[in-house]
């Protein structure tokens, strides 16, 4: 495992050596950990690498990191940039291959436990006429659909009722089978990058990458009909792919948490799904708003009534389109704390006051629970 601050005397590194495992994949385990805190940079992460081999003799004579990087290139990790003239030599940079591996990693990692003790695909609260088999029994009802009674079950039934001798199926013998429905959700990742998630010496980004790649590809694997998409906000907000998150960077902003919400909300108007929700990972106050004009109004003291009522104006708007918030706020100082309890009033939304622990579960659960629609059979 491995974490970081915002130096390198920030990682805390220990050595775990898993049974079976081939000097390539032990290294990369690692190495996909390292690029993702580097936010893509392959040549810091692979002289963080170097370091730690040094320090806990990662490699041997037979195997060394150079080995190690030769590898990558030829399964397809790695491969050469080509700079702006088109030619090589700009470097090495990860593929998509590598990219798709670090959001199956970091799935595996904050979802796994939850995925192996978990009963599959969601199902709506009631039963009803559905798609999902529930394992539960009703009498058979005038218009159910033929296709959803349980022939082992009725002609069980039956067999009870009249005995083998003088065998009939009567309509009294018939019973169905509950089903449920698998609802459809478009979801919208609102993550805060500005200045002050890597404030203080604690690594805030890294995480909130890390969970969205993981809802990523949650969704994409295992519900593929439903939809997500991920955004950024600082002075501004704007929409990123899956493939643009290990590159992700925190900047210099202020937080315009209206002009996320905004695009999210834009997001989910174009989506047809009747369930819609908007996750937000956030750790500090809003502090910033686009005028008319384009300019910026800013204020990083306090909380401003200005900034703030704007806020809860898109809350309400939201709870009017029927869309959720849920806020997982990764601060705990009371005036922000009551900031979000404001904010999560005005959209009826939730919010989760949270450290950087147990993040990816809770937005999992989250997830799993709004999902739920309730259809009457």
């Amino acid at each position: 495992m491995v974490n970081k601050n915002t130096s390198r005397k920030g990682f805390i590194f220990k050595k775990y050596e898993a049974p079976n495992k081939s000097p390539f994949d032990t290294l990369f385990e690692i190495f996909k950990e390292l690029i993702t805190h580097t936010s893509g940079d392959f040549d810091e992460a692979i002289d963080w690498l170097r370091e730690l081999d040094k320090e806990y003799k990662l490699t041997t004579p037979e195997y060394t990191i150079d080995d190690f990087v030769e590898d990558l290139k030829q399964k397809g990790y790695i491969r050469e940039e080509i700079d702006s003239d088109g030619n090589s030599g700009g470097g090495m940079g990860i593929t998509a291959k590598t990219e798709r591996a670090i959001r199956q990693q970091a799935l595996d990692q904050i979802f796994g436990k939850i995925k192996r003790s978990g009963q599959g695909n969601h199902k709506s609260k009631s039963p009803g006429l559905g798609d999902e088999h529930t394992g539960d029994f009703r009498d058979y009802q005038f218009g159910d659909n033929l296709d959803k009674v349980s022939v082992t079950e009725s002609l069980k039934n039956a067999q009870i009722n009249h005995g083998i001798g003088d065998f009939s199926l009567s309509e009294d013998d018939l019973v169905v089978e509950e089903t449920l429905h698998k609802s459809q959700m478009s979801t919208v990742l609102m993550i805060d990058i500005s200045h002050s998630m890597i404030l203080y010496g604690e690594d805030r980004i890294t995480p909130a990458k890390k969970v969205a790649m993981a809802l990523a590809e949650l969704i994409t694997t295992r519900y593929p009909k439903d939809t997500l998409d991920i955004l950024v906000f600082g002075n501004d907000a704007w929409q990123i792919e899956i493939k643009d998150l290990p590159y992700l960077k925190v900047g210099p902003y202020h937080t315009n948490t209206v002009a996320g919400l905004q695009l999210a909300m834009d997001l989910l108007r174009r989506k047809r799904n009747t369930n819609k929700q908007i996750f937000m990972i956030t750790d500090g106050k809003p502090s910033c708003l686009r005028m008319p004009d384009g300019q910026y109004y800013k204020d990083s003291v306090g909380l401003n009534p200005f900034i703030t009522n704007k806020c809860y104006a898109m809350a309400q708007q939201a709870r009017r389109l029927h869309i959720p918030i849920t806020t997982f706020m990764i601060a705990q100082d009371n005036y922000l704390m009551q900031f979000v309890r404001e904010f999560t009033y005005a959209n009826q939304g939730k919010a989760f006051y949270t450290g950087l622990k147990g993040l990816g579960e809770m937005i999992f659960e989250d997830y799993e629970t709004n999902r739920k629609k309730r259809i009457k059979g």
